[in-house]
């Protein structure tokens, strides 16, 4: 599931062709998106990915928020994804 969308849970994705279709289209918004300071927990079936999702808008405005993925995994894929991000408005476009 990503963090924006219409639904409570944001947007859910289920299946591989699911994924191919919506992905894109964070990058088709923000062409430079990156998590950066990365910080993962795996516990048995159960996971935490810590990150700042950082890029630039297509206005030139800047995006920088941190956020969390929760995962849950079974037989080693993982079985759900959870990702909560800050709401945060976009910075002012750099100089």
């Amino acid at each position: 599931m990503t963090a924006g969308g219409p639904d409570a849970c944001g947007s859910k994705h289920q299946g591989h062709e699911a994924l191919r279709k919506a992905f894109p289209g964070a990058w088709a918004t923000v062409p430079d998106a990156q998590w950066t300071h990365g910080k993962h927990f795996v516990h048995g079936d159960f996971g935490v990915s810590e990150w700042t999702y950082v890029g630039t808008a297509l206005d030139g405005s800047r995006v920088e928020t941190d956020g969390v993925d929760i995962f849950n995994f079974k037989d080693g894929k993982i079985l759900v994804k959870n990702a909560f991000r800050k709401n945060r408005p976009n910075l002012p476009a750099a100089k």
